[in-house]
């Protein structure tokens, strides 16, 4: 006999907002905007189950050159301290690699989300070589320290690639301790539940890919799965949405709040509307209280807008807090 547990209930957009309001006593806010993040489209190598880009091989979304030239333009002006470039793949974009050598040139730092395998993709043998030479800061998801594990989330194959093309990061110089080369590994969890201590995992992960692979990395995040676009759907078609809704909520950390990295990010979409961050880019939250296009892109106003929330929200506050650069305390 099967159990079929119940789909989840409409989610309250406002609860979140609430609880925020409660530890804030007003409003989320902005602080600045110190993270210029560019999602360059939707156009990716791999179909990961967890994505909350919803991307894959048969997606079209992609930034266009003209909207690139619009992005260069305000990392120009604005000399953001991180631009942080992610899709997709953002590597498979044509304007991927002027966008880089543009943030570089205006003095600031770097971050790609590379999934390691798009290494092998036509044209894109070079990456390793290509991110060293430009001081690229690497954040590249392995969801396990198995094949299975890795393998059962994004794809057959994917974790021997992913090894591969680790071993030709480590030659280029990435993950062996150099501060100009980091490499990150993004953990989030095969399923339907949080992830567990960072400090352990990152214990394990480094054991595992040294002793069985000869592989090294700089430091490990873990992050939840955000319980949106294709993350969600597998969540419904699985049942278990409305308890993983619950478990978010449930484990709401006030102490994250003040870390929320929407309070100095802007996220730029692949056809150049802003948001607070690429979650809220991929359920259409807009920004508030500011233009919402790059054309009439205010940084002064977009310093101290109220932040657009909903209830995947407390994927973020939940425990210790999750974000593109990991845990928030």
């Amino acid at each position: 006999m099967t159990l079929h547990l119940p789909l989840a209930p409409p989610a309250d957009p406002h609860r979140f907002r609430e609880r925020v309001r409660h530890v804030l006593g007003g409003d989320l806010r902005a602080s600045g905007v110190e993270v210029f993040q560019v999602n360059v489209g939707k156009v990716c190598n791999q179909a990961c189950k967890h994505c909350h880009v919803d991307a894959g091989p048969n997606r079209t979304e992609s930034m266009s050159e003209a909207t690139a030239a619009r992005v260069l333009a305000l990392m120009t002006a604005h000399r953001f301290p991180i631009v942080d470039i992610t899709g997709g793949a953002p590597e498979l974009n044509p304007s991927f690699r002027a966008l880089v050598g543009g943030a570089r040139a205006s003095g600031s730092r770097v971050f790609v989300r590379h999934n390691l395998t798009v290494t092998f993709e036509e044209g894109q043998g070079d990456l390793p070589e290509f991110f060293a030479a430009h001081g690229v800061e690497l954040f590249s998801s392995l969801p396990h320290y198995t094949a299975e594990g890795t393998d059962r989330q994004r794809g057959g194959g994917v974790f021997e690639e992913s090894i591969a093309s680790l071993r030709r990061l480590n030659a280029a110089g990435y993950g062996v301790g150099d501060p100009a080369l980091p490499l990150t590994l993004v953990h989030n969890p095969v399923g339907a539940f949080l992830p567990g201590d960072p400090r352990e995992l990152e214990d394990d992960f480094r054991r595992a890919l040294a002793e069985r692979h000869g592989v090294r990395f700089d430091r490990l995040v873990a992050i939840a799965n955000m319980p949106i676009r294709r993350y969600r759907d597998w969540l419904e078609r699985t049942g278990q949405h409305a308890r993983y809704q619950r478990t978010l909520e449930e484990a709401f950390n006030p102490a994250t709040v003040s870390s929320l990295m929407c309070r100095t990010m802007v996220s730029v979409s692949w056809d150049g509307r802003l948001f607070d961050c690429d979650f809220n880019q991929m359920v259409d939250l807009a920004v508030l209280d500011a233009d919402a296009t790059l054309e009439g892109f205010d940084r002064d106003a977009l310093a101290g807008r109220r932040i657009a929330t909903a209830s995947h929200c407390f994927g973020c506050t939940a425990g210790s807090g999750s974000s593109c650069g990991g845990s928030l305390t």
